[in-house]
């Protein structure tokens, strides 16, 4: 019995589009096919070439914090497009559609969780928002990461993810 056999063998059934979409994770950086199971046992680095996969803010959230137990912290109401800035697009448009694909209110998450049984406060900045764009809402949520870790005498750490920040 081949390996493929073996494997094959050892998953349940599962329909013939959810396999080959969930199965298996092609490598940015070398091409290869690896398990998606074992990228993300892996915490989505390669392990053939060690390649480092962008972490989406929830993925980040549960791998972080104990048993992926978190409180996200509401990030603010601001005021969206202040400067009314365009470029070969409205930002206001950008945003609508960052927030269409994304699912998220804006570029960085806060969450209040423990770490090896120590609160802490945690940002991470979404690459897949436009870029991790820095407008007025991810100034704000910052600012509310940090009042949220100076109230529960917590550390803020933070996962950035856009070259300027």
């Amino acid at each position: 019995m081949s390996w493929l056999s073996r494997v094959r063998n050892s998953i349940s059934f599962l329909p013939k589009r959810q396999v080959t979409d969930t199965l298996w994770h092609k490598c940015k950086n070398c091409d290869a096919m690896v398990f998606t199971k074992e990228w993300e046992d892996n915490l989505q680095v390669c392990p053939r070439c060690d390649h480092h996969d962008r972490i989406r803010a929830h993925t980040r959230f549960d791998q972080l914090f104990d048993d992926a137990r978190f409180d996200l912290i509401p990030t603010p109401d601001v005021r969206e497009d202040p400067l009314k800035f365009r470029d070969t697009k409205r930002y206001a448009d950008r945003i609508k559609a960052a927030r269409t694909a994304t699912e998220e209110k804006d570029a960085l998450l806060n969450a209040r969780g423990t770490i090896e049984g120590r609160t802490a406060v945690v940002g991470v900045q979404d690459f897949a928002f436009m870029g991790g764009s820095m407008g007025v809402a991810v100034g704000s949520a910052f600012v509310a990461g940090v009042q949220a870790a100076i109230a529960a005498h917590a550390p803020y750490i933070i996962f950035t993810a856009a070259g300027g920040a």
